[in-house]
């Protein structure tokens, strides 16, 4: 059980870690390209300036996915063997099309989107962006439809313990596919929009008056505003069929132990899993009921429901995931309600001029908020389908390696110390890029698409 834990510890924080950065590329590679098409729309040097800014954090973010999913995708052979032993014929195709598909597609144009603003025809170098874009999203798709079918797992035949492929279309299309790829781009869209929102906000907290942060920040508040009631709609479907297809992970996520009616959503809770019970109870009646069945008087399943007759639970562990989910709902709230007090604010005032200081050092402050909102919901829905990992299929106890437990100690210890370095060089890296384009010392003509200025003068 110690290398279990350890073992599933180590993959989480590579994952995490990871997660981070796809998190960025997926949605910044449109945003990019959406403002290089307003360049060549207007040729208001404004937004080629904002492209010129904003690819360098896509170059940053980028190189640090590539090689933190290199380093992820090892421990498939180092620490979880039964995983690709069991199901290989289906895990592994799916990450080869992303290899094929994606990958091979964003190697090849990312260079011509970084350097070749100046090199290449206008046309040509806007086409490598769509491409780039293109690709880190067909990359989420395929990485997403083999999580999901670990979630739903369809389209397959065990043959004496090993999972064969029985229907490509069935495995791809899985039950679950649909909504977790929506809730993941909108997330990707939500964490790009505060991070564009929080890096403007500091810029003009320390004096950059550009026309370039300008519109940066309202793309940024204008985005946000809109994905996350989309989100927020997203994410009650997704819930649903959570509850059609692992109602157990439902069950933990609202802490409900005994299935009934009227049930309350729960906004504090203590979970005993010894006791089977919660303390500190602080609920709205009846809200989880509407919100899971849309009727006051729906049925909720209760945890009680998943245990085997030796008293074995056949749930997930219970206050992760309740407390994993509140974090993930908790800043989606807060996202909702800075993005459109920003808006609001921006409507009465004509602009972002006359944005309140303390409104302003709210959205610093919440510049990487999309990464709390993407983890809390990552635990959720992984450590939710403990103690499976293919739902039905596979436990999680079956597949992972005979390593001794010191040795996966050190090497968590080696990967946690490396990317907590990393971590802070990348976000003291992205506000030194920031306060490095606000100092007019700084803001020397720069070769663009049409050679224009990096920072145009107002």
């Amino acid at each position: 059980m110690e290398e279990l834990l350890l073992s599933r510890i180590q993959f989480a924080a590579n994952i995490s870690f990871h997660i981070l950065f796809p998190t960025i590329t997926i949605a910044l590679g449109w945003v990019l390209l959406f403002f290089k098409l307003r360049f060549n729309a207007t040729g208001d040097d404004r937004w080629m300036a904002a492209y010129m800014f904003w690819v360098k954090i896509f170059a940053l973010s980028f190189g640090l996915g590539v090689v933190s999913g290199i380093t992820m995708s090892f421990q498939f052979g180092t620490n979880w063997p039964g995983f690709m032993e069991t199901v290989g014929n289906v895990a592994g195709p799916l990450l080869a099309y992303e290899v094929l598909t994606a990958f091979f597609l964003e190697a090849a144009f990312l260079g011509i989107m970084l350097f070749g603003a100046s090199r290449v025809p206008n046309w040509l170098h806007t086409l490598a962006t769509f491409l780039v874009a293109f690709g880190t999203t067909v990359s989420a798709f395929w990485i997403l439809v083999l999580n999901s079918w670990m979630h739903t797992p369809t389209g397959f035949e065990l043959r004496d313990g090993i999972v064969h492929a029985t229907d490509w279309w069935a495995i791809i299309f899985n039950p679950s596919m649909p909504y977790r790829l929506a809730h993941m781009l909108l997330a990707s869209g939500l964490t790009v929009a505060f991070l564009i929102l929080g890096i403007s906000a500091f810029r003009r907290l320390i004096g950059d008056q550009s026309k370039g942060v300008r519109v940066t920040f309202k793309t940024g508040a204008w985005m946000a505003a809109i994905l996350i009631p989309v989100q927020i709609y997203a994410g009650d479907l997704h819930g649903l069929n959570t509850l059609e297809n692992q109602p157990q992970k439902v069950a933990a996520m609202e802490g409900n132990w005994d299935t009934s009616s009227h049930v309350p959503l729960l906004l504090f809770a203590l979970p005993d899993e010894e006791k089977r019970q919660n303390d500190f109870e602080i609920g709205i009646p009846s809200g989880a009921s509407l919100i899971l069945k849309h009727d006051p008087a729906g049925v909720v399943p209760g945890l009680n429901d998943f245990y085997a007759e030796d008293g074995t639970a056949l749930h997930p562990p219970v206050a992760p995931v309740f407390w994993s989910f509140r974090v993930m709902v908790g800043t989606g709230v807060l996202m909702l309600v800075m993005s459109w007090a920003t808006v609001i604010m921006m409507r009465r005032n004509s602009g972002v001029d006359g944005l309140n200081p303390w409104l302003l050092r709210g959205l610093v402050g919440m510049t990487f908020s999309g990464w709390l909102a993407t983890l809390a919901g990552w635990y959720t829905t992984e450590i939710g389908r403990q103690p499976w990992l293919v739902q039905g299929v596979l436990t999680t106890e079956a597949a992972v390696a005979d390593v001794p437990a010191p040795m996966v100690a050190t090497t968590l210890a080696a990967y946690l110390i490396v990317y907590a370095v990393l971590l802070v060089a990348y976000i003291t890296v992205i506000f030194r890029l920031a306060r490095k384009a606000s100092n007019p010392e700084d803001t020397r003509p720069h070769s663009g698409a049409a050679q224009v200025a990096l920072v145009p003068a107002e």
